[in-house]
């Protein structure tokens, strides 16, 4: 039997093996599959886990919300702006603005923005959300971001108060008066009511002497007594300082107005307690009507303004209606007030010289400067036209420095014609002789000249002793410079024979009021005589003030141990072009009989230097 045997024949298949193959060949590709199924979905877990760690570090509170209100997602941040939802199911929180009402055919794919005020058991927080209505996978689904806008909202709240009232009060400031009375005006035509302007009558002493706490206290309880006296209807506001305004809403009549107003007033006037002090004071109000007095805020403000400030002038702690007039006498004080600061501007002001004599000897011994103002035609204007207003406006010191300024300019033109011995005398006011700021840098000026001890300050009695500064801070530095004192118009107002005794000054001036006829007032003469006496006891020089005529000066001569005058019986003020060295005093003319002592009717000669 023949074997089979085909050693160098190779076996390539077998049956079957074809099925083998492909089978394997799918095995193969269902594993590679697998393989690269894992790693996909490896891949999309970590990007889920990236998307979402993005999605919770996001400072935004993202939401996705369903058809019926359900949120379907929530971030962490969304979830710490609402910490009670942390292990609570999704759908236990209801949006506000559901996806019914955002997913209308206006709004569909419309970006929204809300504020929303959330309370939760935490607290209160507003968050401001926007919102989209959009399609996914043919779901509708609102999608919505949060920002906590607590903080901001609360500032931008702050902001918006403070832009309409007033941080002391609380109450209504100017900005917001004036859109109410706006709106008064322009929504209701020919609607009557009244605007009152009043202020705290001397507001700025009581700040003074009390302290700013204590005035700010003040103000806080006007604020309140006024507030808790007027209607509903009306609207009471603070604009600046101690001034307020109140709209009167509705008015029913002109007529209502002094009851209105007198009620408030006295409100004012009933005492206040303030941290144990207690203030009384009162206040200023004047009042306009509106259609009457104006169609605009501004209008009826200046109107019941210059109403105001009537009263002011008249009699403080009172009211006034506005009346067509005030405006004119109001324009006539704003244009004197601006022309009076062009003129200080433009140094507009000079120096008259007023003569004091020796009556003994003829001799002129000192020289008071009075201020002058030149106006644009030339024509020269006395203080009293301006010093009062210059202490008003508080430009009395301006006007006090160009005096002085002009007074050192003139010293060379003092010598030549009066002697270097003549003494200058300079008027403060009150307000100037309580100033320390002032009187210093008066000092100074006056220690530049190298000569300060010609010089003599005048001051009122009444300012001397009411001005504890002047005596504490001001007489001492005056001393120091050789600087003498003078007390002016002694015995006009309250000036007493006691008050001398406290007066520690180097001269005292009588009032030209004692000196009037003073040869006919046996009265008047003796309480002459009793002030030279106890000024010469004091060690003060007397000098009287205002003698006009010959009978006058015969009697000081004859009849008093004064040595010293003024006058325009001796000369009126004179100017710089007046003092020229021999020129002969402008006295008034008339003439009488000479007193005994006296070798020419009147001094009508200027030294020589």
């Amino acid at each position: 039997m023949e074997s089979f045997k085909e050693p160098n024949r190779v076996l390539t298949s077998l049956p079957g093996d074809e099925a083998f193959r492909r089978d394997s060949a799918e095995i193969l590709r269902l594993r590679e599959s697998l393989e690269r199924a894992e790693m996909n979905e490896k891949e999309a877990r970590r990007g889920f886990h990236l998307l979402s760690t993005i999605l919770n570090l996001l400072p935004v509170g993202v939401t996705v919300q369903s058809n019926d209100g359900e949120l379907l997602l929530v971030n962490d941040t969304a979830i710490a702006q609402f910490p009670s939802l942390l292990g609570a199911a999704v759908g236990d929180l209801t949006i506000r603005t559901p996806l019914s009402e955002s997913n209308d055919g206006r709004t569909r794919s419309k970006l929204t923005t809300t504020e929303d005020q959330i309370v939760a058991a935490e607290g209160e927080c507003t968050l401001l959300t926007y919102r989209r209505p959009v399609q996914i996978l043919g779901k509708p689904l609102l999608l919505s971001g949060s920002f906590d806008y607590t903080d901001r909202k609360k500032l931008e709240d702050q902001l918006a108060h403070r832009a309409d009232f007033d941080d002391l009060t609380g109450l209504s400031n100017r900005t917001r008066i004036q859109r109410h009375v706006e709106q008064l005006i322009h929504e209701q035509p020919g609607h009557q009511f009244g605007l009152a302007f009043f202020d705290i009558d001397n507001f700025k002493h009581i700040n003074d002497y009390y302290g700013h706490m204590v005035g700010d206290a003040l103000l806080l309880k006007v604020a309140q007594r006024i507030g808790s006296a007027i209607r509903k209807t009306d609207v009471l506001g603070r604009i600046s300082g101690d001034e307020f305004l109140l709209v009167i809403d509705p008015l029913e009549g002109d007529d209502k107005l002094p009851f209105i107003t007198d009620r408030l007033l006295q409100q004012i006037k009933e005492p206040f307690f303030i941290d144990g002090h207690e203030i009384l004071t009162s206040a200023s109000m004047g009042v306009s009507v509106c259609p009457d007095h104006g169609l605009s805020y501004e209008m009826l403000r200046r109107a019941a303004d210059t109403a105001m400030h009537r009263v002011k002038a008249e009699a403080k702690g009172g009211a006034a209606l506005f009346r067509p007039g005030m405006a004119v006498a109001a324009a006539t004080r704003v244009e004197q007030e601006q022309q009076l600061r062009l003129a200080i501007r433009e140094s507009r002001f000079c120096c008259a010289f007023q003569p004091k004599v020796d009556i003994r000897t003829q001799e002129v011994v000192g020289l008071e400067a009075l201020m002058r103002l030149r106006d644009e035609a030339g024509g020269i204007h006395p203080p009293s036209e301006f010093i009062g207003l210059a202490i008003k406006l508080g430009l009395i010191n301006d006007l006090a420095r160009l005096a002085l300024a002009e007074i050192i300019r003139s010293m060379v033109l003092i010598d030549e014609a009066f002697g270097a011995g003549t003494t200058i005398s300079i008027n403060v006011a009150a307000s100037q002789a309580g100033d320390p700021e002032f009187m210093r840098s008066l000092c100074d000026e006056l220690n530049t000249t190298n000569c300060a001890s010609r010089f003599m300050i005048e001051i009122t009695e009444e300012a001397y002793l009411a001005t504890n500064q002047f005596q504490v801070t001001a007489l001492p530095m005056l001393r120091d410079l050789g600087v003498r004192v003078s007390i002016d118009d002694f015995g006009l107002g309250y000036s007493s024979l006691g008050a001398l005794a406290d007066i520690t000054a180097d001269e005292i001036k009588i009032d030209r009021s004692f000196i009037s006829n003073i040869d006919q007032r046996p009265r008047s003469q003796s309480v002459l005589k009793a002030v030279v006496g106890l000024s010469e006891a004091l060690g003060m020089t007397v000098v009287a003030e205002g003698v006009e005529t010959f009978e006058e000066l015969a009697y000081l001569q004859g009849a008093t141990r004064i040595r010293y005058a003024q006058g325009f019986y001796f000369a009126k003020p004179l100017f710089l072009e007046d003092l020229a060295p021999g020129k002969q005093l402008a006295g008034d003319g008339r003439t009488a009989a000479p007193a005994r002592q006296t070798p020419e009717p009147r001094a009508r000669h200027l030294r020589s230097g």
